[in-house]
């Protein structure tokens, strides 16, 4: 079983998002994901880094957003935290909603959550948490909202 471990510690700037999106795509090629499966793995990470900077961080240059990519036989874990206030789960509007679809911006964790396998939000007052899970060679029976 092999196991890579990448950690990086970012500005809380959207200029650092695009670190996040390129680890993504790499680990996921190298993890023998397909080219949709990588595009939509490095989307997702790409939205969790602009909310933990925009939403979480707010911008403050004192506050900064890590990122940790995981790679085993079975998943890549990718896991986004930020140092905000922390997320109320209950407060993310449904982009589904009428009076929302036509709303630019809103989506992010609507896309995450339909391009990852598994995605966990831990909020708590010194941050927020997302961890999000492609199943390698991913079979959606496996994924735990399928057993849901």
């Amino acid at each position: 079983m092999s196991v890579d471990r990448v950690s990086y510690t970012l500005d809380s700037t959207l200029d650092t998002v695009n670190n996040a999106e390129e680890t993504a795509s790499r680990m996921a090629a190298e993890a023998g994901f397909d080219e949709d499966e990588i595009m939509k793995i490095s989307m997702a990470v790409r939205e969790a880094a602009v909310n933990a900077v925009l939403h979480g961080n707010a911008y403050d240059p004192n506050k900064k957003v890590t990122l940790a990519f995981e790679r085993t036989a079975d998943d890549l874990v990718i896991v986004v935290r930020d140092q905000g206030k922390g997320l109320d789960e209950s407060k993310i509007p449904d982009p589904l909603a009428p009076d929302n679809l036509m709303k630019t911006s809103g989506r992010g964790i609507f896309l995450i959550r339909s391009f990852m396998d598994v995605v966990e939000i831990h909020p708590s007052q010194t941050g927020t948490e997302l961890k999000m899970i492609k199943h390698v060679h991913g079979n959606p029976a496996d994924s735990k909202e399928a057993l849901q």
